[in-house]
């Protein structure tokens, strides 16, 4: 069944997946072997020549893995996909196909903390420059291109910025280049944001969010807009050994059958809670794509199917009032991640990019005060309640 046959909604319970042929077992069997026997020397030496697409080692390849590749594929309207054992497993495996001693990379300046240090501090190691900039503003993409340039790779909405990247502009001025474009679309998950259809080349998620989202394992995935691409990311990945193990494959399966529920729900409350920060005494500030003040508001509401579950705020007292915020919630909990199925909230400056520096977060838009809040499905006047209660105690 295609994504293109059905609403998203059923495409997420149905999407690559049918009963066990074997069995008819309505759930995708978990194949936890690590290897996979031949019936002769001819089949295996078939399938290690590519003349045979069956299996030979997980690292490699696994039934229950595909599966799930090929469920977010369709979603994402990819080609392929490439599951991998964790959101930076999958990074890692962009990084690595692409760049290399001498090549150079641009990407969004308030990026998910822990890829930009992999592309400044472990990468830069190896002689690959890399370039920060407010993608916002397309043109700062344009500018910062050299003749060396062998990247670009965008995070929409940011992390925890949530600035928003207008992903058309952006691949037009990579395709004039012949630089390909990646996004992060975990923020977004498949239900609100198609950067594929946008034109980017390559799309990525940390499943540990959204996409499973329930808190409970960490996977990642790569959706490729042609086979020719996934092939070679999946060459790099073999390599390194970032693989999803089938278990967890499995668990991302049953978590992506509720993806459209899950965000739905949070959306809605995410909305409010937005609405109702603008007005706290507390609060200086609110970025949420579904508020008029959000500046890339219009643009959000072209290319995003919807604003999402994830706030950022800026409350009144920089780091010591954001902490103090950290150590009154009850409810919500204290705790790095997001797009779980509870209410997660953390303090950036003081926890994920605390290792930025101070003049780097600056840069970045990332204030003392910035709380980011992923919205959970709990009832929203329980949210509400409990985020009120710790803003008070500022």
């Amino acid at each position: 069944m295609k994504h293109s046959a059905v609403k998203f909604d059923t495409a997420c319970i149905h999407a690559g997946q049918a009963p066990d042929k074997l069995f008819g077992g309505v759930s995708v069997p978990i194949y936890q072997s690590s290897t996979f026997a031949f019936e002769d020397a001819d089949q295996g030496a078939a399938r290690f020549s590519g003349k045979d697409d069956g299996y030979k080692y997980t690292r490699i390849g696994n039934p229950t893995t595909a599966v799930l590749e090929n469920c977010i594929a369709e979603l994402e309207g990819g080609a392929a996909g490439l599951a991998t054992a964790t959101g930076m497993s999958a990074i890692s495996t962009v990084f690595m196909t692409f760049l290399g001693a001498g090549k150079h990379a641009i990407s969004t300046g308030s990026v998910y903390g822990p890829s930009r240090t992999l592309l400044e501090n472990e990468l830069g190691r190896f002689g690959v420059e890399s370039t920060f900039v407010d993608t916002s503003d397309a043109q700062n993409v344009k500018t910062a291109i050299k003749s060396n340039t062998a990247l670009i790779y965008i995070e929409t909405p940011a992390n925890p910025t949530l600035s928003i990247t207008d992903i058309v502009a952006v691949a037009k001025i990579a395709k004039e280049a012949g630089i390909p474009l990646v996004v992060d679309n975990t923020f977004c998950s498949p239900l609100l944001q198609k950067p594929l259809k946008l034109g980017a080349d390559i799309v990525l998620h940390s499943m540990t969010k959204f996409i499973n989202g329930h808190s409970d394992v960490v996977a990642g995935i790569v959706v490729a807009k042609n086979l020719e691409l996934r092939s070679k990311m999946h060459k790099v990945l073999c390599q390194m050994g970032g693989t999803i193990d089938p278990h967890q494959a499995w668990l991302v399966l049953r978590g992506v059958k509720t993806l459209a529920l899950r965000v739905k729900s949070a959306q809605a409350s995410a909305m409010r809670l937005a609405e109702e920060l603008e007005k706290h005494p507390k609060v200086e500030w609110v970025k949420y794509p579904g508020l008029k003040s959000h500046p890339q508001y219009e643009l959000a509401k072209k290319q995003m199917e919807g604003p999402g579950a994830m706030i950022s705020f800026e409350v009144k007292g920089g780091v010591k009032a954001g902490k103090t915020v950290m150590d009154s919630v009850n409810l919500s909990t204290l705790a790095v991640s997001l797009g779980g199925i509870e209410s997660l909230i953390q303090h950036p400056a003081s926890m994920t990019h605390a290792g930025m520096g101070a003049v780097a977060r600056a840069e970045a838009g990332i204030s003392d005060g910035l709380i980011r809040f992923s919205v959970g499905c709990e009832d929203f006047e329980d949210i509400k309640a409990d985020l009120w209660q710790a803003l008070d105690k500022i």
